[in-house]
């Protein structure tokens, strides 16, 4: 394996520009003539299904929910950042690329980075000609906010429902392409495999998930934006469906898996309540614009938070970090949570909460004003928790929510596998070692709608190896080793539900690679892992059968794949012997508890190759390097 992330020559501002520019085309006729297959509608995926429809290309469009609209980019409330400056309070490309470097704890690449910020502009403009509706100041312009890891509002939204109405907008966009048949719909189909020909990804193995056939499809490209791989957590932030089946058949099939070990926790989600979840809910970061996080300063002060005085609150966030304050980064004020909950300041009956209060807002600004940034997240919360925000503090704590880390792709978002391309979450290219808010909705519409339509042109009219038929050798193979792994599945008759396999799975990844991370707790997990998977396939149960709607046969297989990708997880983190953003190794941090990285021995990006069944995958690193700024030590203080 070769690792080539193909980065223009020349000024950072003027990368883009001039690979842009110096990219093969393909003529407008000569485009009906290419194939593409997208897998995942969410915001990158169907902005890039929609984009290259409209320019010309035969798309086929995979989603495994009823509807494109049920992407789990539905769910990403509280914005989309975007240098426009709006505010005039210092923000520019510069200081968007620089924010997001810095928030990344400089294990990004700069050219990646600075593409993203110069793309984010245009990205407002295409949303608000399709209508949607951002907020607006009174006099009618666009409105910002802030979010974690900045000193500027450069984050646009709509409510605390952002990622509803972009999704809307792209799904209008691809709606209007599937009219035109331009773009062909696949809902309730899975993708199973990916199929390979002469060293190039040409195309993919579906079940459709309400009648189990399998079929082929074949391409001259495949693009993956099937999003991230939280879930192997158990519980996490993610829609219950969202996992790591397609970027691990793409793994298997020759695809580097960059990065896993880069896991963002979330600082604001509503805390475990029992057993009886299978997910957690998000409160949007947006909230920390307007609300104070606190603990009491009394161990083990169980009064309700009214009873206690302002003297007697630790507002660690604004002690501790105070340039940033409640809008420090996700990883920041996660790790901070869990060092007050730990130190037995926590509340909630479990003690795993910090407070979320919105008191000091509500008397400044009145509760209408606060009822109209963020009513429907109270509701919500509300409706969760059965108590009032607007009368007494929400109670937060970390969730699992984001990966950074994702298959490897070179600056044309394709990966080691020439003709695969991997978009927004599921790429690892944008966001190092912590993504800041509001920046995942930014780079899953930028990779569909301003970059991948440029780079795949490139790659068609650079290669000359024609779509096979789906009679190909390779696809016959591929079919086969999809039937025979659902064969597998659902021979299953054990005692175990693959529910609880997962539960077990989960727990054990939270506790030795979640918010902290350590050599021997890595080990014990590595150690375990194999045996799990071993029960897993020995004593799971899944009933029913391939020829119909089965719900538990699609979630085995999801399972499955997470019992093998979780040891690459693992592995990742115990070879990383630095903490940066959200990989924290409780060996290597400051005396006073933050990220100690070490840029001399692990400034790179780690790309894993799948060796085989049974044999640990290969190393392999692409060296990060800083020409625009220097490397330094992250201070939010």
């Amino acid at each position: 394996m070769k690792l080539e992330s193909r980065i223009p020559s020349g000024p950072l501002a003027q990368k883009w520009d001039r690979h842009r520019f110096e990219s093969k085309l393909v003529n407008p006729a000569n485009k009906r003539k290419f194939d593409v297959i997208v897998v995942g509608s969410g915001l990158a995926g169907a902005s890039a299904a929609a984009s290259l429809g409209e320019l010309g290309y035969q798309v086929k469009c995979f989603c495994f929910q009823d509807s494109p609209r049920r992407a789990h980019s539905i769910a990403a409330q509280g914005g989309i950042n975007a240098a426009k400056n709006y505010q005039n309070d210092g923000d520019s490309v510069q200081r968007l690329f620089y924010d997001t470097i810095k928030g990344g704890d400089f294990r990004a690449r700069e050219a990646n980075v600075y593409r993203l910020a110069q793309v984010s502009a245009n990205i407002i403009d295409q949303c608000v000609a399709q209508g949607v509706p951002f907020a607006r100041e009174y006099g009618g312009l666009l409105a910002n906010r802030s979010f974690g890891g900045t000193q500027v509002s450069r984050t646009f939204y709509a409510r605390g429902q952002t990622g509803q109405q972009l999704l809307l907008g792209a799904y209008q966009a691809l709606a209007r392409q599937i009219a035109a048949g331009s773009v062909k719909m696949y809902p309730r189909t899975e993708m199973l495999e990916l199929v390979v020909v002469e060293g190039q990804a040409k195309g993919i193995v579906t079940r459709n998930l309400v009648t189990g056939e399998i079929l082929s499809h074949a391409a001259d490209a495949v693009v993956l934006a099937t999003g991230g791989y939280g879930n192997v957590f158990f519980l996490s932030t993610n829609a219950k469906g969202c996992n790591v089946t397609a970027l691990w058949r793409a793994y298997r099939r020759g695809a580097a898996f960059a990065n896993p070990c880069y896991t963002q926790i979330h600082p604001t989600c509503i805390p475990v309540s029992g057993d009886h979840q299978s997910k957690l809910t998000l409160m949007s970061e947006s909230l920390r614009n307007d609300g104070r996080v606190w603990v009491p300063k009394k161990k083990g002060d169980t009064r309700a938070p009214r009873d206690i005085p302002e003297e007697e609150r630790d507002y660690y966030l604004e002690r501790k970090y105070p340039s940033y304050g409640n809008l420090a980064p996700r990883d920041i004020s996660s790790r901070a949570a869990k060092e007050a909950c730990d130190a037995g300041r926590g509340v909630g009956s479990s003690g795993l909460g910090v407070y979320l209060d919105f008191a000091d807002s509500i008397q400044r600004l009145g509760e209408d004003k606060i009822r109209e940034r963020y009513g429907n997240l109270f509701d919500m919360y509300e409706k969760i928790t059965g108590e009032n925000a607007y009368r007494t503090p929400m109670r937060i704590y970390p969730a699992v929510h984001y990966a950074m880390g994702g298959l490897w792709v070179d600056y044309n978002l394709m990966s080691n596998l020439p003709g695969l391309f991997v978009l927004g979450e599921a790429n690892f290219s944008d966001h190092g070692a912590n993504r800041l808010g509001a920046s995942a909705l930014m780079q899953g519409l930028a990779d569909g709608y301003f970059v991948l339509p440029y780079t795949i042109g490139h790659y068609f009219a650079s290669t000359r190896q024609l779509k096979p038929a789906t009679s190909h050798p390779e696809f016959k193979k591929a079919e086969e080793e999809a039937r025979s792994r659902l064969a597998r599945l659902l021979s299953g008759k054990g005692k175990r539900t693959v529910l609880s396999l997962h539960r077990e799975l989960g727990k054990l990844l939270w506790e030795k690679c979640g918010m902290a991370r350590s050599e021997a707790g890595l080990k014990e997990a590595l150690r375990i892992i194999p045996g799990l998977r071993e029960e897993f396939w020995q004593n799971h149960l899944v009933p029913g059968n391939n020829e119909s709607f089965n719900q538990a046969l699609e979630y085995a297989g999801r399972v499955a794949d997470f019992m093998e990708f979780a040891e690459l997880l693992c592995a990742d983190a115990l070879h990383r012997n630095e903490s940066c953003g959200g990989h924290f190794r409780v060996e290597y941090q400051t005396e006073d508890g933050e990220a100690r990285r070490d840029d001399e021995n692990f400034s790179y990006v780690a790309a894993w190759e799948y060796q085989g069944e049974g044999r640990a995958p290969l190393l392999h690193k692409e060296p990060l390097t800083f020409e625009e700024l220097k490397l330094a030590t992250r201070s939010y203080k």
